[in-house]
């Protein structure tokens, strides 16, 4: 019998691979992200306290785009870049979440890239 798998756990068990290897420190936070079918939401986290520092998502007032495309990812991306360096955030290390790097998550990268935040 052929069985359907399940995406989202296998996204999860991608994820919990990278999170073995990938930890955020105060000098160098996590900078995870979450994509759902309808929004994206990224944290800035600093998991040695286990706190996080700043956040951005599509649902912020600043962000026109209101969905989880690639315009909206180049918004949350820079807009994650600009309260990250408002805080004296320049390093981070990237978290995709599980997610293939590729089509919004790539976008979202390379917009926080362009925003300052090296990674």
């Amino acid at each position: 019998m052929i069985t359907k798998t399940d995406r989202r756990a296998e996204r999860i068990r991608r994820h919990k691979r990278v999170r073995r290897k990938v930890s955020g420190t105060a000098e160098c936070p996590r900078l995870c992200v979450f994509r759902s079918n309808s929004n994206l939401y990224v944290q800035v986290i600093d998991d040695t306290k286990a706190v996080t520092l700043t956040q951005a998502s599509t649902l912020d007032k600043e962000v026109k785009t209101k969905k989880a495309n690639k315009e909206a990812a180049k918004e949350v991306g820079a807009l994650i870049a600009k309260r990250a360096l408002e805080k004296n955030i320049t390093t981070v290390v990237f978290d995709r979440g599980g997610y293939i790097y590729h089509g919004v998550v790539k976008e979202l990268a390379e917009s926080a890239r362009e925003g300052g935040l090296k990674f």
